[in-house]
């Protein structure tokens, strides 16, 4: 199933092998049918949040946001590619951590590559850097991405918890990437022509940073009245998909095609499949690899059995698979894992999905991404942000507790 969401084969959706697959797993017997049920009514909530994202992150898209901030990483440049390398990864850490890895992926992008066509920068170390950070940028807040959505309730955390617990290692991991970045593609950032003609400066849409700055509040609030954040999410997109709808940018049809349906009943027939897996025999060959306790090696140890596995399984079955069995260690080991499988996706094209769809959008521009590139400069990054971000989870459990 996994091989058939890397290849998608005729740009069929993921679903087409995800459904039967959870089918044939209650078929033959290795999930019960009210177990499967369980297990999609209990991922219903964070799909819900998912679809809502995707759509805000599309309506902000609409609406210029991207383009807006392309302009700006364009412009503050001023001829030199480190300076745009800063603001791509300034940009590509906000972007990710309120609207997800896969605004980063799939809307960043394609204008980061415009933006360095424009400014006259090789492309590479920027575009690198959306799926690098698409995956390292995603520890900052439960809603970052799917795998942390995932863990967000077995944490016992609140929002705010959450968020100032993994602060500290969003920056640690953040800023050891940076300077990796600046040292492994030296020759690139070297190098710039004549930037293009500067075309018409795009406006700022005030308004949707706004509505995302409230949506972000949002996320807070509910959180700490026991709800789920999709109820925020949900709210940010019906005010920007009303606003769209009335000023007739978007369709109902557009509207529903943004949360990637599809997709989203992939992620539930994957938890079916997972859930046989782990329950036949994979749960029990990975608690053998667990240690216990909170304690720093033994939360090394954690992010570490979580890396190899996101890089062996993609990091959405690893979150499903490790979280039920270490939730009762306590919040330290479940941020552990999603260290783990955060950051350890940088490693190989099919630790995550995001990376998978960045892939596909460079062949979209006949941009084939080198995969010695891509695995030499995972070597350089994974293991140094994996050990420092989980020495800074350690410091910042010692310190504020969790």
């Amino acid at each position: 199933m996994l091989a058939f969401a890397v290849a998608r084969p005729w740009r069929l959706p993921e679903a087409v092998a995800a459904v039967p697959a959870a089918g044939l797993v209650v078929a033959v017997g290795a999930v019960s049918l009210s177990e499967a049920w369980a297990q999609v009514r209990e991922l219903l909530p964070v799909v819900g949040f998912l679809a809502a994202v995707l759509v805000l992150a599309q309506l902000c898209d609409d609406e210029g946001l991207f383009t807006a901030a392309g302009d700006l990483m364009s412009r503050t440049c001023r001829g030199r590619p480190e300076r745009l390398l800063t603001g791509v990864f300034v940009v590509a850490a906000l972007v990710t951590a309120v609207l997800s890895l896969d605004a980063t992926v799939l809307l960043l992008t394609p204008v980061v590559f415009a933006t360095a066509a424009r400014a006259g920068a090789r492309p590479r170390p920027h575009v690198y850097a959306c799926t690098h950070l698409a995956n390292s940028a995603s520890l900052l807040l439960p809603v970052s991405n799917l795998t942390n959505l995932l863990a967000f309730r077995a944490s016992g955390l609140s929002f705010g918890r959450f968020a100032a617990l993994m602060a500290l290692p969003w920056l640690v991991a953040i800023g050891i990437e940076y300077v990796i970045f600046r040292r492994f593609f030296r020759a690139d950032l070297a190098a710039w022509a004549t930037p293009a003609e500067a075309a018409r400066r795009p406006r700022i849409p005030v308004f949707t940073l706004v509505v995302l700055g409230c949506t972000l509040a949002g996320f807070a609030l509910v959180s700490l009245a026991g709800q789920n954040p999709a109820w925020a999410a949900l709210a940010g997109a019906l005010v920007l998909s009303v606003r769209a709808l009335a000023r007739r940018r978007t369709t109902v049809r557009g509207i529903a095609g943004a949360a990637s349906p599809l997709f989203c009943v992939f992620v539930l027939a994957l938890g079916v499949v997972v859930k046989a897996v782990v329950d036949n025999g994979l749960g029990r060959a990975v608690g053998r690899l667990l240690p216990h306790g909170s304690g720093l090696l033994a939360l090394l140890a954690v992010a570490a059995v979580a890396a190899v596995l996101a890089n062996l399984i993609n990091n959405l079955p690893a979150v499903l698979a490790l979280v039920p069995l270490v939730s009762a260690g306590g919040a330290g080991p479940v941020l552990a894992t999603l260290i783990g499988v955060n950051l350890g996706p940088n490693l190989t094209y099919v630790g995550s999905l995001a990376t998978l769809l960045w892939r596909r959008v460079l062949h979209e521009r006949d941009e084939e991404p080198a995969l010695g590139d891509f695995t030499r400069l995972g070597l350089a990054t994974v293991p140094a942000t994996l050990i420092a971000a989980t020495v800074a989870l350690w410091a910042m459990l010692a310190v504020i507790g969790g």
